[in-house]
């Protein structure tokens, strides 16, 4: 296994993202130059964005660009001004729920956009593409833990099928160009500077203002909850290790990057009330369209190649994010 080269140029998309903002922060830290770029949308509150990117400017080696995925022309000029090394695919539209109302902005990020991407590392050629997956294409699948190798055919949402989309574009452009291509599917993560729409962070919200909860399927569900740090560990384990060729002369690889143990939602949220001191008003609903009942995250693969497994409990990272919060908001 090749350790993280810090001589390298890595270009993250999404880099104003919670995971983006992670992942460029950490390699800054360790002497690398990143160059993000993001189009700064208001899905979610903005200044949340900018603050992340006030802590990055101010590091030598860190490049922001503002531009958005699905203008071909900046993404083209991206590669060509800067010539990263490693390309890091973050940027797209999030959310299963959001999916439902406002197809269009996945469609235009996350499959128009992820195109050109692709075409960048296809005419600048870069050592390794990496991208991010998501564990919603695994849907309503029943087998656990969910497996890279499991038939991920029947998504639950249009986000789940752009993501089911990347992976099989990203694996064309790997065979048509010998691109080296890794596809992280992610599960449920969370912590410091995350994003306000993911459902730990709406909890913290509504009990720090003493309103109700909803808790969907009657708090029946299960989540891989992984913490920020284990992600930005895992990702930066595979930059610098591009795939070998497979059985198919294929330089493409699938890991999940999972805690490999789901948490029942009630237990998440005892945990949060413990952290915040605070008793939450609970409001049981039916399942939402789009969501699944559980998600559980087989890392085998991840373990054999990279002796790495997620690990931080949930006790300790929602720890670290209500402390985050508090200072954040002043609460």
């Amino acid at each position: 296994m090749n350790p993280l080269n810090t001589q390298k140029t890595y270009l993250i998309t999404g880099g104003a993202g919670f995971i983006g903002f992670h992942l460029s922060k950490s390699l800054l830290e360790r002497g690398a130059k990143v160059v993000g770029f993001d189009n700064l949308n208001d899905y979610y509150d903005v200044r949340l964005k900018t603050d992340r990117l006030d802590i990055l400017k101010p590091y030598d080696n860190y490049t922001f660009v503002k531009g958005d995925l699905a203008d071909k022309e900046s993404v083209m000029r991206l590669f060509q001004e800067y010539s990263p090394h490693v390309a890091v695919n973050l940027g797209a539209q999030a959310g299963v729920r959001y999916s439902i109302d406002n197809p269009d902005a996945y469609i235009q990020s996350n499959i128009t956009g992820f195109f050109h991407i692709l075409e960048g590392c296809r005419h600048f050629p870069v050592e390794h593409l990496v991208y991010a997956s998501s564990s919603s294409v695994y849907g309503g699948n029943d087998k656990v833990p969910f497996s890279t190798t499991d038939q991920v055919d029947e998504p639950v949402s249009l986000y789940a099928a752009t993501k089911k989309s990347n992976e099989l574009m990203a694996h064309a452009y790997s065979k048509l160009y010998r691109i080296p291509v890794t596809g992280l599917r992610f599960f449920t993560v969370y912590g410091p500077y995350g994003r306000p729409d993911m459902a730990y962070y709406k909890f913290t919200q509504k009990i720090m203002a003493g309103e109700p909860i909803q808790l969907y399927n009657n708090g029946d569900m299960y989540r891989d909850f992984t913490y920020i740090d284990d992600i930005v560990r895992g990702i930066e384990n595979i930059l610098c290790n591009p795939p070998a060729e497979n059985e198919k002369g294929v330089r493409y690889k699938l890991y999940n990057i999972g805690n490999n143990k789901p948490e029942k939602l009630m237990d998440y949220v005892e945990t949060l009330e413990r952290c915040l001191g605070r008793t939450a008003v609970k409001e049981f609903l039916p399942m939402q369209p789009g969501d699944v009942y559980q998600t559980y995250a087989d890392v085998t693969d991840l373990m054999n190649d990279y002796n790495f497994k997620p690990d931080t409990s949930i006790e300790e990272g929602l720890g670290r994010f209500v402390q985050w919060y508090r200072s954040y908001y002043g609460v």
